[in-house]
């Protein structure tokens, strides 16, 4: 089999023979994945390559293009400044933002950006994924739109402008851009290489993100999309291209929606913050008090974009075992990005799972691989006691 590197302690050997066995099946190209419970990294683990012609080794310093996980870290940076009493998720928007108020959105709270419930859940037409890099113009874009549906009713996710608008609360709160923030307050701070957008500096250690080689298919009966409907304007006001992400523009760009860069080791070295009480790498992020507002419910039903039951607490999905099975029943919260990245922390067994990998896999929320990795982390976790 294929050679794994790191680490895992005894009882979790089943998680690395099962990254080995996609590594040598060709299902991964490259990957990294991380299990944190109660602060100690039981699997640490990377492997494979970062480029598609199996070249460039993964090494343990290899960072990626994690996409919408991304929205995990953008959240806890937005969730910093409620714990410091800068922010209130049940206040509106426009006290913060008061551009936001225009066209019928004076009502939206800001819970409802950390929901997906605004009604804002993409750019209106014309747009271009180029658009989104001029941040300031961009976002003024977003303030200007109106509602495409009532706003805290429903779900729709959010998917390329979530960083856009609760990037926005993070500048007008902090008085920093996000990508400042989350360098100076949350990776800097615990040590983990977490950036979002990248460094010049970083970019030959950055794996290459490889499209799905094979998507499902969609019956040839199904009607074309009604061009008035959520799905459809979200869709086309969203990134559709893979490919984008490793163009220098994307690198450079600032989206706290799909382009954070790290691997399965920063992003659990961060994201631990929620499964163990606030505090990770000995730096306190949030008060426990503060964690329970995640498991305020927001929404449950189906997603008026992604179309699958989702429920949604504030700034992170929450169990659902219709639309998303692969996630540990109890107070678990967590989010994935495109292609099936994967980010969850489990407050009831304190563990927090960090899957990443350059090798997308059909799906907007995990995938089969993810999921398989869950399957075993949670027999081995079960056996461990």
């Amino acid at each position: 089999m294929t050679e794994v590197h790191g680490h895992v302690t005894d009882g979790f050997s089943a998680v690395s023979d099962a990254l080995a066995k996609n590594l040598a099946d060709g299902v991964e190209v490259g990957a990294s994945l991380v299990v944190n419970i109660d602060g100690e990294n039981v699997v640490d683990l990377w492997g494979g390559h970062r480029d598609a012609a199996r070249t460039q080794p993964w090494t343990e310093d290899t960072i990626v293009t994690i996409w919408s996980s991304t929205k995990t870290v953008t959240s806890l940076a937005a969730l910093m400044l409620v714990d410091r009493g800068l922010l209130d998720p049940y206040e509106r928007v426009s006290r913060y933002w008061p551009e936001f108020a225009a066209n019928g959105k004076e009502s939206v709270e800001v819970r409802h950006l950390l929901s997906h419930t605004s009604g804002v859940s993409a750019w209106e037409q014309p747009f271009a994924a180029e658009d989104s890099y001029d941040v300031a113009a961009a976002t003024a874009r977003l303030a200007a739109q109106p509602p495409w549906w009532k706003p805290g009713t429903a779900s729709g996710y959010h998917a390329s402008n979530f960083g856009h608008l609760v990037g926005e609360l993070v500048r007008r709160v902090s008085g920093r851009s996000l990508t400042d923030f989350v360098a100076e307050e949350i990776a800097g701070p615990v040590g983990a290489d977490f950036r979002i957008g990248a460094r010049p500096a970083d970019r030959e250690r950055i794996a290459t993100m490889l499209a799905p080689t094979a998507a499902a298919a969609a019956p040839a009966d199904l009607p074309a999309p009604d061009p008035d409907s959520v799905f459809f304007k979200t869709l086309t006001g969203s990134f559709q291209d893979p490919a984008i992400a490793n163009t220098p523009q994307w690198l450079a760009a600032e989206n706290g929606a799909c382009n954070g860069h790290g691997n399965a080791h920063s992003v659990a070295r961060i994201m631990s913050a929620l499964a163990l009480g606030g505090v990770t790498g000995g730096v306190r992020l949030l008060r426990p008090e503060t964690i329970e507002l995640i498991f305020d419910e927001q929404a449950h039903g189906i997603d008026l974009f992604l179309g699958i039951p989702l429920r949604w607490g504030i700034g992170y999905a929450l169990p659902e075992p219709e639309g998303t099975s692969f996630v540990p029943a109890g107070k678990v919260c967590f989010w994935g990005g495109w292609g099936g990245s994967l980010v969850i922390m489990d407050l009831d067994r304190r563990m927090t799972i960090s899957y990443l990998m350059n090798q997308m896999q059909p799906g907007v929320i995990g995938s089969a691989v993810s999921a398989g990795y869950c399957e075993v982390i949670a027999a081995c976790a079960a056996a461990a006691g």
